[in-house]
């Protein structure tokens, strides 16, 4: 789409938003369990353009899901945000969500991205990282290769439990199989160079350290390091590879930032809003440039030139819902397989 035509009818999108919920109380009720000072300016703008007011409640997933059944009928939350396709089926599975019929939300965001119930907002691809005094790209193609005897006891992960994990393991199983999944897992414990402990982060910094030779990573940890200006994670950075893997076969795994519109929301039209804008060319690029992740549409203008910098890449296309689906096996090999 040529960028004139798109922003023409990302404004035509942004005026229909501004003069809608006039049936309603200008208000939205958010329940969020995504934690970035970034995303102030995204709610605000939201509210500027439509004169919503955002009623936010953060805290964690499983938190906020206990509420919201605590809650029952009686919950003023109108919309569920979170990281992880695995946590949204969770939702989901607890029959929080309510079905969704939106032109735009069904125009703007890929098939692959969505279900009935929720959406994709934005993307972020986990990529393999590799300690460059140790390994060359080559050594590592593949997510498969990290349970070859070759990195015998230098895999640094995070708790193969967390849900991010949990979803590369869903993606695996759709792949390749549960048999051949738990097999890979079991590799993967048995190359340990550590036991999982920490976040992206600090898998990050154990590969750049040499503690370890290879690790997973969300690519927004990668980009957060590489925009800062502390010269300690500069350095981080230098010692540094990454590799898209599975270029050759399904592409490089991939999870979401979404939500969906709760069964009992009160202002029902104002969530439609609310994640119609979220889809919008403006609310892009926001959570491009705000959080290092990437926009569910294919054509979005960015300004993060350090996201920009990681290149292109072949990226799996599996549905978000047979993540979804496959979160409850992949959960069992974890356990299984002593990846935790």
């Amino acid at each position: 789409m040529k960028p004139i035509l798109r922003t023409a009818l990302s404004t035509l999108l942004l005026t229909a938003l501004a003069g809608a919920v006039q049936a309603e109380d200008k208000v939205l009720n958010l329940y969020s369990a995504r934690h970035y000072q970034t995303d102030e300016a995204l709610y605000s703008n939201f509210t500027r353009i439509t004169g919503i007011t955002i009623n936010r409640i953060e805290g964690k997933e499983e938190e906020l899901l206990e509420r919201i059944k605590n809650e029952g009928a009686n919950s003023p939350a109108d919309v569920f945000l979170t990281v992880d396709a695995s946590r949204l089926a969770q939702a989901e599975q607890l029959g929080l969500f309510a079905p969704v019929k939106s032109k735009v939300l069904e125009s703007r965001i890929p098939k692959h991205l969505r279900s009935d119930s929720w959406f994709a907002f934005s993307k972020r691809a986990r990529v393999i990282i590799y300690n460059k005094s140790q390994f060359a790209a080559a050594d590592v193609q593949n997510y498969e290769d990290l349970a070859t005897p070759r990195f015998k006891s230098k895999v640094c992960s995070r708790s193969g439990a967390h849900p991010y994990n949990i979803s590369l393991m869903a993606a695996l199983v759709a792949h390749n199989g549960e048999a051949r999944t738990e097999e890979w897992a079991k590799g993967i414990v048995a190359n340990f160079a550590r036991a999982p402990k920490g976040g992206d982060t600090d898998q990050i910094k154990a590969v750049s350290a040499g503690e370890c030779g290879v690790a997973v990573s969300n690519t927004y940890y990668l980009v957060r390091l590489l925009r800062s200006a502390k010269p300690e994670d500069k350095k981080v950075m230098d010692n540094i590879g990454i590799v898209w893997p599975n270029q050759k076969s399904y592409g490089t795994h991939v999870n979401i930032s979404g939500g969906g519109m709760l069964k009992t929301a009160p202002h029902k039209e104002a969530a439609v809003k609310f994640m119609e804008y979220l889809v919008s060319d403006l609310a892009q690029e926001y959570f491009a440039e705000g959080n290092n992740e990437w926009p569910v549409l294919a054509n979005a203008a960015t300004r993060n030139e350090a996201l920009e910098s990681l290149g292109k890449f072949k990226e799996d296309t599996l549905p978000v819902a047979t993540l979804a689906k496959n979160a409850t096996v992949a959960q069992k090999i974890s356990d299984r397989s002593g990846y935790r």
